[in-house]
């Protein structure tokens, strides 16, 4: 199948979004994938990032960025997102408190949907901004069911241990009080797609 549109700056730019379709790569992982020229690959991988299309985890890697998300949102394509707005805003006022949806993208996660709550005091997070993956209750639901090399790895330096992990996995959802945030507090539950895999985490 020729995958060539005949615009080459487009398909290059393609190229390098697929590559991190499959997770974090460095600049060197970027021209393995792709079979770009080292300056071509790094040239498209800081243009998309100025964009938003592509974005930096905590050790400087490639990732897909936040403007993918906004993007699926507003094309109303993303069944999850679709799904997602009234979930939320019913959470929102049964409970009084903001409600998110998040997604794991490399070493960060990222809000897809939020509902704010309509008054009082409010720790917000507008859609598309990104958090660590090291402390907070969405982290924990991202990471607790992740395979165990994934898993070792995303404790590295986190603010919860494997215990708590274990914890979250038995009970099927987590907590977190002043763990990201001072005087911040959070419960957050898995979302899983057809095959039973975690894909987002409800705050």
């Amino acid at each position: 199948m020729d995958n060539s549109s005949g615009v080459g700056v487009l398909d290059k730019a393609a190229l390098v979004l697929g590559a991190l379709e499959s997770g974090p790569a460095t600049l060197a992982g970027l021209v393995a994938a792709t079979g770009l020229a080292r300056p071509t690959a790094h040239r498209l991988a800081v243009a998309l990032e100025h964009h938003r299309l592509v974005a930096r985890d905590m050790q400087g890697r490639f990732i897909l960025g936040p403007r993918l998300a906004e993007l699926a949102a507003a094309a109303g394509e993303d069944r999850l997102l679709a799904t997602a707005g009234p979930v939320l805003t019913h959470l929102r006022d049964v409970t009084g408190e903001s409600a998110q949806l998040y997604r794991r993208q490399g070493d960060m996660r990222i809000c897809v949907a939020a509902a704010e709550r309509l008054s009082g005091l409010r720790d917000t997070v507008p859609v598309g901004s990104t958090l660590p993956m090291k402390a907070g209750s969405a982290a924990q639901v991202l990471l607790a069911w992740e395979e165990p090399e994934r898993l070792h790895r995303g404790l590295q330096g986190a603010r919860f241990t494997a215990t708590a992990l274990s914890g979250v996995r038995r009970r099927g959802w987590a907590q977190s009080i002043g763990e990201r945030e001072p005087g911040v507090a959070s419960v957050s539950a898995p979302v899983r797609g057809p095959s039973n895999r975690v894909v987002a985490a409800v705050s």
